[in-house]
């Protein structure tokens, strides 16, 4: 982990947040009804986070390995248009986005809780590992949240961002 003014440095120059969706925005558990249905359990507070964060003019994309209803309807409502769900290749979609919105990794925030993130993670410019996440994130990680997935931990990541942030940073066009 990197010390705190350092990490405050990394996140005044977030531009994009990149969040996985399950141990992320959720606790990680999968909720199967009997006619085989997914339901998935968001925290208020993650989403009063990413709203804020996005109306300070700080880009949001969700990148889940699954794809579920439910998250696009969610982001909806939070009004996060970059929703990609099964995403084999996170690191290409990471790629993608960088290109499509003119940025260099330097200005991205990721945050993840198991493998198929840590490509991201390795390439940002902060790298957040949820407080429950896999030793090996938590070791790539510049910084590592108090809460756990699906628990708060986004909001401690909008939060950070928010207060890292001066009063002339753009909006984004």
């Amino acid at each position: 982990m990197l010390p705190m003014p350092e990490i405050i440095a990394r996140a005044s120059r977030t531009r994009l947040l990149v969040l996985d969706v399950d141990g992320v925005l959720t606790d990680g558990r999968l909720y199967f009804g009997g006619g085989g249905e997914l339901c998935k359990v968001f925290h208020a507070r993650d989403g009063h986070g990413i709203v804020r964060l996005r109306e300070a003019g700080c880009r949001i994309a969700v990148v889940s390995g699954r794809s579920s209803p439910i998250v696009s309807v969610r982001m909806e409502e939070l009004g996060v248009a970059r929703v990609f769900q099964g995403v084999r290749d996170k690191e290409a979609v990471f790629d993608a986005l960088l290109h499509e919105l003119r940025l260099t990794a330097d200005a991205t925030c990721c945050v993840g809780d198991d493998l198929p993130d840590l490509g991201m993670l390795r390439r940002a410019g902060l790298a957040v590992a949820v407080a429950d996440a896999h030793p090996e994130l938590v070791a790539a990680a510049h910084w590592r949240t108090t809460a756990r997935g699906g628990d708060g931990a986004v909001r401690e990541v909008c939060d950070l961002l928010l207060a890292a942030r001066t009063p002339a940073d753009p909006t984004p066009s």
